[in-house]
């Protein structure tokens, strides 16, 4: 049987890699459509999100972990769907009611799921 703690462990375990993926654990890393921080919060997500230093670690971790919460919650657990939403956004995911036809985005899952195995 699952433990409780399951969910918490996953999440942890992908919170971790796509700081990896996204980053490279570079605190200040920005990258050329704007992302920005340790887990590359768009300008948008992070003023949703009520960011006030996106390059402070523990605010852009602490964000981005509810960020991608709120995508497991909202794609019902499937982490495919979650990463796919945090990569491409959320409305191309519910575009394709599935991981987006962008190549970008599915080696991006493809690798996260590499790291949390």
């Amino acid at each position: 049987p699952r433990s409780t703690l399951f969910p918490y462990t996953t999440l942890f375990r992908s919170v971790n890699a796509v700081i990896e993926q996204e980053s490279a654990f570079r605190p200040c890393a920005v990258s050329p459509k704007g992302a920005q921080g340790l887990m590359q919060l768009m300008p948008q997500t992070a003023g949703d999100l009520s960011v006030k230093d996106v390059f402070d670690p523990k605010e852009n971790i602490a964000a981005g972990a509810k960020y991608l919460k709120q995508l497991l919650d909202k794609y019902k657990g499937d982490t495919k769907l979650a990463l796919a939403a945090y990569n491409a956004g959320p409305a191309a995911v519910d575009a394709a009611s599935a991981i987006p036809d962008i190549q970008e985005t599915r080696d991006y899952v493809d690798a996260i799921l590499k790291k949390i195995k």
